[in-house]
């Protein structure tokens, strides 16, 4: 807080009420009607109804709240700018994704599971299973800047990639597909990673039919939102085969009820929701939106720019 308000003078900055997370539904703030910038979760009506708000920075890389025609056409009308922070969280979610593929890949969980119980070695059953994601296929779904890093991450290991989002630009990393050609592609894949944001479209989306058109074994991993994932689907594909191992970040419900299948079923492995997290995170956040302010004086483009 100290680096926000020395940054950002000579501006003044007035604190809302804060929460607990930075993805929290917050309700209208009556300081908001007298700021020209709004950094953090601002409500979303308050957004399109208030005409000085002259740029909204966002504290996330998602914004589903805010991906609203009506938004989107007030923010645009005020010749406004809306941006959220995918280049704070695009690294550690990135590196999150490629923890989990190594995981996998190397047996870890299970080496870990045979120490913990009951100090076995298990080198002769093991040590076959472990893999090299070297020559492996992986299918990324959704590509933003996650999953742009993540692409760079993976090219010392040579793999295979192949990305699907609604409409590929061209100037993506690996070959990408529109979203509809998935299920043509899911044969012959090793990995698929949801990357997926929460929307209509989108929820859901990994269902019985998806997941029956995986290779049987494949690894499926999620750092999306747990809303685009048919959870009773993954369990069902994780007790058929068609899923050999998923990986989970985020779930629906957060946090994920303690009777939940999911935490006990095999060969499902879970963190909580801490994919973009990292020790520096605020403060990362924090000399984002210092850059893009001063971006924002000299009426330059603004990084993460949505509108």
């Amino acid at each position: 807080m100290e680096a926000l308000v020395k940054g950002a003078q000579p501006s003044t900055v007035t604190v809302a009420a804060q929460t607990a997370n930075n993805l929290a539904a917050t309700a209208g703030d009556p300081d908001l009607a007298e700021a020209d910038i709004a950094f953090g979760q601002p409500d979303p009506e308050q957004v399109i109804a208030l005409p000085n708000l002259r740029w909204v920075q966002l504290t996330s890389a998602g914004y589903t709240r805010y991906d609203r025609p009506d938004l989107f056409a007030a923010v645009k009308a005020r010749a406004a700018v809306l941006t959220n922070s995918s280049s704070v969280y695009n690294e550690p979610c990135a590196q999150h994704l490629l923890a989990f593929m190594l995981a996998v890949s190397r047996c870890l969980p299970e080496s870990w599971a045979a120490q913990r119980l009951d100090y076995r070695w298990e080198y002769d059953r093991l040590r076959p299973q472990t893999r090299l994601l070297t020559g492996q296929n992986l299918a990324l779904v959704g590509y933003g800047a996650i999953a742009r890093r993540l692409i760079e991450l993976l090219e010392p290991f040579h793999m295979n990639l192949v990305a699907f989002r609604r409409q590929p630009r061209g100037d993506e990393l690996a070959p990408t597909y529109p979203i509809g050609d998935l299920l043509a592609h899911l044969a012959g894949v090793d990995h698929v990673v949801d990357i997926l944001p929460a929307t209509e479209a989108t929820n859901g989306f990994f269902n019985d039919r998806i997941f029956s058109a995986f290779r049987p074994g494949c690894s499926f991993y999620n750092i999306g939102r747990g809303t685009t994932v048919d959870q009773p689907a993954l369990l069902a594909a994780l007790d058929s085969g068609h899923v050999g191992t998923a990986y989970i970040d985020v779930t629906d419900p957060e946090p994920l009820p303690t009777e939940h299948p999911l935490w006990s079923t095999p060969n499902c492995y879970i963190t909580p929701h801490i994919g973009g997290g990292y020790q520096t995170e605020y403060t990362r956040l924090v000399e984002h939106f210092l850059k893009n302010l001063r971006r924002f004086d000299a009426g330059e483009p603004l990084q993460d720019t949505l509108s």
